[in-house]
């Protein structure tokens, strides 16, 4: 409906957002946050009145408002959000409010610019579970080109955000949290690689000092888009707070010709008390959608790091036995099938099946899979190519580069412009010919270089933007030819995360690197953004291929067990002791991965930077599983109490260590006294009293167990 009024509110999810509409230019976002019920037309003014600020001295006359695109010509002088022009000219922006239209939890509002002859539609909408969404789209009214450089959502932050958080990273080591106070300018993360990168952080975030897992008031930004990007947080010397999100344009990628239109990514900001609050309604929410994973989600075993590139039948299919042996239900043959791949130097781009490898196809391995009562999965790198390979050689046209040169080569390998209608063509129909050919459940889609002067040689212009949208529509397609197929979102490991790719994929693999102390880290910054069951979590060998650590079976299996759990290793010919230890984890997955893959992800907040407790709760809260790591030696011996959050309140829960995964593990001298006993606590008192931290030793974990009982139930003496 049109809405008349000068304020708007919606609620919905915990959420509340009140907007000004008689701001000048476009609207203002006034709250942003806790939920503050249906307000009265007079609370709304009066809220909006208490916003506005005072005109100081050497300042402009009307003071300058944090709108949903604040522009100079109301005297902002913050960091622009449309940056745009026509030759030269057009470039001050003068957009002003012509239309609002709402639903119960949706505004639509319309500006236009008469003289730029620009529109402007902004769309601000509340999720199910209170996650504010936000989009522009730019419509070009004039006669001439409309260059676009930049346009940017914002999102307005409270006066207590002082802290901000983001992440860096890189290869096998993706998503390392880095905070820093917020002050006076900008803090702003960039991503320029063509696809997010290992360095890209998920989430720009804001919140009070010290706020953590379970405290705090924090809000974060994340936008959903697979390409180039650009997040930041802001905080003006006129004290506005706010962080903002936006698709990163390359010069060139948008030029909007007379009647042609620009919509930004989505992006998606969330808030709560803790960033376990925060990350619950990112998690929600995925979980509602249609194509949101609905099945079990299969144990897998990948080959990569079992046998690399020697692909042998022989040795695949006693592997494939062994995998069925343990319980895995989904085997995947990862790099190596196709023609001339023998190593990462060639082959990439000829998607045939390789008869000096596989002289009867790959129908021999399959049919075997399939015998053994496991999915079968297959490994491709469509946006890539080799220069040594026949795709190369016939079509050196089909390779993104610039001004007759090509890129910097990345692990031997270019990247291939999937916005040429030939070369789009190609790849669909030869992975549809492979998934045509063979019974094939699952596609490990991969992406092993960042892009590097990504033009398309046959305009000239950057083409970053292009072939995001094309990847798209490729994915899209697949799905559409074959439904049944899933598809997991692999990057170099961890580089291609992002709520854009997962709307057209089943899963991410989180990191390259599987070494579970690493691994900690990873999955928790991670799952700030993505549950648990779309997150790729694997136990490998005992010696990391990636670290050189060793670690017990036990212990990387309690670090990927809340995952979409599998195994990345060469277990023909290990000991029969350890082929019962890893069945009885597979089982103990399959027995609780619901619980793991629709529960309520915590952490907890702790005094010892040695320790890490995280678990999942049932949304009932009847059941939790807590898995207690002590990464490293504590300076106190023993380590005290630990609380296990996000319980109910009122429940009482039974508290016990994991039967029977439970290791003989650490030096205390004598039992710890409460697993010996039927420890029977309040969710209130686990949460905020704890229970004593059993004994470990560095690179050690622990399972604890918590089952709801009757109110009557007590512990014994």
């Amino acid at each position: 409906m049109n809405i008349d009024a000068s304020y708007a509110q919606l609620h919905r999810g915990g959420t509340s957002v009140i907007v000004d509409l008689s701001t000048p230019g476009i609207p203002a976002i006034v709250h942003w946050g806790p939920a503050t019920g249906k307000l009265p037309e007079s609370e709304l003014a009066a809220i909006a009145i208490a916003a506005r600020p005072q005109r100081v001295s050497g300042g402009i006359d009307v003071p300058a408002r944090l709108t949903l695109l604040p522009q100079e010509v109301f005297g902002w002088q913050g960091s622009p959000a449309l940056l745009g022009q026509r030759n030269g000219t057009a470039w001050a922006s003068a957009l002003s409010t012509t239309a609002v239209t709402s639903t119960a939890h949706s505004l639509t509002i319309t500006s236009e610019d008469s003289a730029a002859k620009l529109r402007l539609v902004t769309e601000v909408a509340l999720s199910p579970h209170g996650v504010l969404q936000q989009r522009h789209t730019l419509t070009n009214l004039g006669s001439t080109d409309y260059q676009l450089h930049q346009l940017a959502t914002l999102f307005p932050l409270p006066a207590t955000a002082t802290t901000i958080q983001d992440a860096t990273g890189r290869h096998l080591k993706e998503r390392s949290v880095q905070q820093r106070p917020l002050t006076v300018g900008a803090h702003v993360r960039e991503s320029r690689r063509g696809r997010p990168g290992a360095d890209a952080t998920l989430l720009m975030l804001a919140g009070s000092a010290g706020f953590g897992h379970r405290s705090g008031l924090v809000h974060g930004v994340h936008l959903a888009w697979s390409g180039n990007h650009r997040l930041s947080a802001e905080r003006t010397i006129t004290s506005d707070n706010f962080l903002s999100a936006g698709e990163l344009l390359l010069p060139g990628e948008v030029v909007l010709a007379p009647g042609e239109n620009y919509s930004t990514p989505w992006a998606l900001g969330s808030w709560g008390i803790g960033l376990d609050e925060l990350s619950g309604r990112f998690h929600q929410d995925l979980r509602q959608r249609p194509q949101h994973p609905s099945r079990p989600r299969p144990v897998t075993l990948n080959t990569w790091e079992a046998v690399y590139f020697d692909h042998d039948l022989a040795t695949l299919t006693t592997l494939a036995d062994k995998a069925a042996a343990v319980g895995v239900e989904r085997f995947v043959l990862d790099d190596g099938w196709f023609l001339g791949r023998r190593d990462d130097t060639a082959g990439l781009g000829d998607w045939f099946v390789d008869p000096g490898v596989w002289a009867q196809g790959l129908g021999p391995i399959i049919n075997h899979v399939h015998e053994l009562g496991m999915e079968f999965g297959l490994w491709f790198e469509p946006e890539m190519v080799n220069p040594d390979s026949e795709l190369a050689r016939n079509h050196p046209e089909w390779i993104l580069h610039a001004d007759g040169r090509w890129p910097a080569s990345g692990r031997q390998q270019q990247v291939l412009n999937l916005a040429h209608p030939d070369c789009f063509d190609y790849l669909l129909e030869r992975i549809s010919a492979i998934l045509g050919e063979y019974p094939i459940s699952y596609i490990k889609w991969d992406h092993n270089r960042d892009l590097l002067d990504a033009a398309d040689p046959r305009t000239g212009h950057a083409a970053v933007r292009e072939t995001t949208l094309a990847l798209y529509r490729l994915l899209a397609e697949l799905k559409f030819r074959h439904p049944d197929v899933e598809i997991e979102s692999c990057a170099s490991g961890g580089a291609r995360v992002d709520l854009g790719i997962l709307d057209y994929t089943d899963r991410i693999w989180t990191s390259d690197c599987i070494d579970p102390i690493e691994r900690l880290d990873n999955q928790a910054n991670t799952g700030l953004l993505v549950p648990y069951e779309l997150m790729g979590a694997h136990i490998g060998g005992p010696i990391s291929h990636s670290t050189r650590r060793q670690h017990s079976l036990g212990f990387m299996a309690r670090t990927a067990i809340f995952g979409h759990f599998g195994i990345e290793w060469n277990i023909t010919d290990i000991s029969e002791a350890q082929t019962a230890e890893l069945a009885q984890w597979v089982a103990f997955h399959k027995d609780n991965r619901e619980l793991f893959h629709t529960g309520i992800s915590v952490h907890a907040d702790l005094a010892d930077p040695a320790l890490d407790v995280r678990g999942v709760v049932a949304q009932d809260g009847e059941r939790a599983v807590f898995a207690l790591t002590q990464r490293e030696a504590s300076i106190t011996y023993p380590s005290g109490r630990i609380a296990l959050p996000g319980l109910s309140p009122e429940g009482r829960y039974r508290v016990t260590l994991s039967h029977p995964l439970d290791d003989e593990v650490g030096n205390g001298q004598s039992p710890l006294d409460w697993p010996l006993h039927e420890s029977v606590l309040s969710g209130t008192v686990l949460g905020a009293v704890g229970i004593a931290a059993p004994v470990l030793f560095p690179e050690q974990s622990v399972l604890i167990m918590l089952a709801r009982v009757d109110a009557e139930a007590a512990p014994s003496s």
